[in-house]
């Protein structure tokens, strides 16, 4: 996988309308792909032999492939550059990756990162005709906010999966602090045995949850994805009954995204 920085000129400030092309092909290609998906890619693999592990397996690794291919597909056409530090430390048996959402495409980038990865992805994913098939087929868990999905995700992590979660629930606002819901918390103390941070920084912003898909910025976008350092959730766990210490842990979270988000802002500023 190839994971080297793509770089920030100044020539990225240029091309607007080719990027805004490249874009639109961009979403083009990520429908198409999805529905070559559906269609063709996993009722082939479905052909495959193997139990429902290895099927389920296989499923998030073709997705996790065509999602970083597109990833690169982005880069070399100009959309955007990335950063990615830290990437080895992500898929250990059992690790929750919870990360910041200012952008629509995070969990393509993270799932692109991370093959065998499970992920709670958004309940209105499920009705797509595009993604539902995937979704299905990978064994993902859909965000309806149910007791349910808290024990989904939970008792994957306890069978050592890797799991991807957003616990803003949705994109940030631009120039808002993430701010994260409890479930998060409550899954990694629940069934976690790694708690791994990831900070994600979009400049200048793009794709958050008031901008259409036409409306890019007059510079190239630079992701910047930044893996952090891991956390125990059995130390909050010994901190008292699991509301308080999930509240804690929660806590912990957002001043810990905060902080490491305006470390960011202030080293762009300088």
């Amino acid at each position: 996988m190839d994971l080297a920085t793509q770089p920030v000129t100044e020539k990225n400030r240029d091309a607007y309308y080719w990027r805004l092309l490249a874009t639109a092909a961009s979403f083009a290609l990520f429908g198409l792909g999805g529905l070559c998906l559906r269609l063709v890619v996993f009722p082939l693999l479905a052909c495959l032999p193997g139990d429902a592990r290895t099927h389920r397996l296989r499923a998030r690794q073709t997705v996790s492939r065509c999602f970083w291919l597109f990833v690169r597909f982005m880069a070399r056409t100009g959309v955007l550059t990335y950063e990615i530090q830290g990437a080895d430390k992500l898929g250990r048996p059992g690790q929750m990756i919870i990360a910041n959402h200012p952008s629509l495409i995070d969990v393509v980038f993270l799932i692109g990162l991370v093959p065998h990865a499970n992920c709670v992805v958004k309940q209105s994913l499920w009705d797509n005709p595009f993604t539902r098939t995937p979704l299905r087929r990978t064994e993902y868990i859909s965000n309806d906010g149910s007791m349910d999905m808290l024990d989904a995700a939970a008792d994957a992590l306890k069978q050592g999966q890797p799991l991807i979660i957003f616990p803003e629930g949705t994109r940030t606002q631009p120039g808002q602090a993430p701010a994260f819901h409890r479930g998060g918390a409550a899954i990694a103390l629940r069934g976690a045995k790694i708690l791994t941070p990831v900070v994600i920084k979009v400049s200048p912003t793009t794709l958050t949850k008031a901008e259409p898909w036409y409306r890019i910025p007059k510079r190239r976008v630079h992701f910047s994805i930044r893996v952090g350092a891991d956390m125990d959730p059995q130390t909050f766990a010994a901190l008292g009954p699991a509301p308080q210490a999930s509240r804690k842990l929660n806590d912990y979270l957002h001043t810990y995204f905060t902080k490491e988000l305006a470390k960011d802002e202030r080293s762009a500023d300088s």
